[in-house]
C-alpha cells in the first residue's frame, strides 16, 4: 500500500513541474495578442503588384471597402475550351460532316446500349425517336422528333455530354453521324443523307414552333408563393395515375388493368395433381389444342415482345403500312422484296426465293451479313431463341 501512494505523489510532483515549466515558457517567449490586430483584408496592396497574373492581396471595391481576391484571368485558350455550345442558328458548329449509315453504325457501338439500335429507348432510358402526335395525351412521349425545337440542342447535347460516362469523347463527324441517325430514327431524312455544318440551319424540327416565353414569374409564382394548406385541403381525393404508368411497380393482378397472357400465366398458381389426373388433363388440353405443330402462345407471345425492336419502322396487323420498312403481315412464306409499292433496296429487290424459317432466322441474325447493301438499319437479333420467337409471332399474322 505505502509502494503505490508513493509512486502516485511521485507522478503528481511531476506533474506539478511540467505544468509550471510550460507556463514559464510561454510567458517568456510567446508574444501577446495586440490590442488592434491588423486584418487580412485590410492590408494595403503591394508595390509592385505580383506578377504572374495574380489579383492583388486587397482591391478596393467601388463602395470604398476593401476585398481579397485570389487567382487571376482566364487566359483565351482555356476560356475556348469551355466555350463549346452551339446556337440554333448554327453557331459554334465546327467544321465536320456525319452520313446516316455511319451514324448508325457509331450509334449502335457507343449509344444504342441505353437508347436502343432504333433510339426507341432501353427500359427506363430516354427514347430519342417516335412520340408523334402525343405531345396533347395525358402521358406525352418526348422525343428528339415529336418535343425538341432545335436541331443544334440534339448536336450540342451529344457532343457535351455523350456517352454517358464518357461525355466529349465523340469526334466532330462522328457528333454529326450520330445526330443525322437520329433525324433518320423520327423519319426526318433520307437514308442516303449527309448531315454537314453547310445544311445543319436547314433542317426544320416538327416542334420548332411549340414552345413560348416562360411568363410563369408575371402569371404562377404568385399562386405558389401563398399560405401552404396543411390539412382538410380538399373536400375528396381522386387517384388519377397509377404508378405502373411510371414503369416503376409491378402490375398488380388484383387491380382493375386487365392481364396480358404472359401476365395471367404467372399470376395463375400452380396446383399439385395426382398422376393420373393430371395425365387425363393433358391428354384433354391435347386434343383441344389440336396438332402438336400447333403454336405455341407462349412462344407467340415472347416473339412479340421482340418485335417491338421491329415496330420502328415496321408495322402489322389490321391497316398495316409501308413506313421505313415494308408491312410483315403474311411475312412467312411470301417472295422475297414482294411488297408492292415498297422502294426495296437494289440488293434486295434482286433477290429470289422466299421467306421461309432459314431465310429469315439469317436474315434476322445478321441483316447486312446475310443481304450486303440492305436498307435495314438494324444490327441483328443476337439471341437465337429471341429469333425464333420472332419468327413464330410473325408466323401468326395474316
Amino acid at each position: 500500500m505505502s509502494k503505490s501512494r508513493n509512486l502516485y505523489a511521485a507522478t503528481a510532483v511531476g506533474l506539478v513541474l511540467t505544468f509550471t515549466a510550460a507556463a514559464n515558457f510561454a510567458d517568456r517567449n510567446i508574444a501577446p495578442m495586440p490590442a488592434n490586430p491588423r486584418l487580412l483584408t485590410a492590408l494595403p496592396i503591394p508595390d509592385p503588384a505580383p506578377l504572374g497574373g495574380l489579383v492583388s492581396a486587397a482591391h478596393a471595391d467601388e463602395g470604398g471597402g476593401t476585398r481579397f481576391g485570389l487567382g487571376r484571368e482566364a487566359l483565351p485558350e482555356e476560356v475556348a475550351a469551355w466555350d463549346v455550345d452551339v446556337t440554333p442558328d448554327g453557331t459554334g458548329l465546327p467544321e465536320g460532316s456525319g452520313d446516316v449509315m455511319t451514324g448508325e453504325e457509331v450509334f449502335v457501338e457507343k449509344c444504342a446500349v441505353c437508347h436502343g439500335d432504333f433510339a426507341e429507348g432501353v427500359g427506363n432510358w430516354p427514347k430519342l425517336a417516335g412520340g408523334d402526335g402525343t405531345l396533347d395525351n395525358a402521358d406525352p412521349v418526348k422525343t428528339v422528333g415529336s418535343y425538341w425545337p432545335y436541331l443544334s440542342t440534339v448536336w450540342d447535347y451529344v457532343h457535351r455530354s455523350m456517352p454517358f460516362g464518357n461525355a466529349q469523347s465523340l469526334t466532330a463527324d462522328e457528333v454529326y453521324a450520330i445526330t443525322a441517325y437520329i433525324l433518320y430514327s423520327n423519319f426526318l431524312v433520307e437514308d442516303d443523307f449527309v448531315l454537314s455544318r453547310e445544311n445543319f440551319t436547314e433542317i426544320e424540327m416538327p416542334n420548332r414552333d411549340g414552345f413560348f416565353v416562360d411568363d410563369r414569374p408575371q402569371t404562377e409564382y404568385a399562386q405558389w408563393r401563398t399560405e401552404p394548406c396543411m390539412e382538410n385541403c380538399k373536400d375528396s381525393v381522386e387517384i388519377t395515375m397509377r404508378a405502373t404508368v411510371l414503369d416503376v411497380t409491378p402490375d398488380d393482378p388484383s387491380g382493375d388493368a386487365p392481364l396480358t397472357e404472359t401476365e395471367a400465366a404467372v399470376a395463375t398458381p400452380v396446383v399439385e395433381t395426382a398422376p393420373d389426373e393430371a395425365e387425363a388433363k393433358a391428354q384433354s388440353a391435347s386434343a383441344e389444342e389440336g396438332p402438336a405443330d400447333a403454336p405455341d402462345p407462349e412462344l407467340i407471345a415472347a416473339g412479340e415482345a421482340v418485335f417491338r425492336q421491329c415496330s420502328a419502322c415496321h408495322q402489322v396487323g389490321e391497316g398495316a403500312k409501308n413506313r421505313m420498312g415494308p408491312q410483315l403481315n403474311a411475312i412467312v412464306g411470301r417472295e422475297i422484296g414482294g411488297v408492292e409499292d415498297f422502294r426495296y433496296s437494289s440488293a434486295m429487290a434482286d433477290m429470289d426465293g422466299t421467306w421461309d424459317h432459314d431465310t429469315l432466322t439469317q436474315f434476322l441474325t445478321d441483316p447486312r451479313g446475310t443481304v450486303p447493301g440492305t436498307k435495314m438499319a438494324f444490327a441483328g437479333v443476337r439471341d437465337q431463341e429471341d429469333v425464333k420467337a420472332l419468327i413464330a409471332y410473325l408466323e401468326s399474322l395474316e
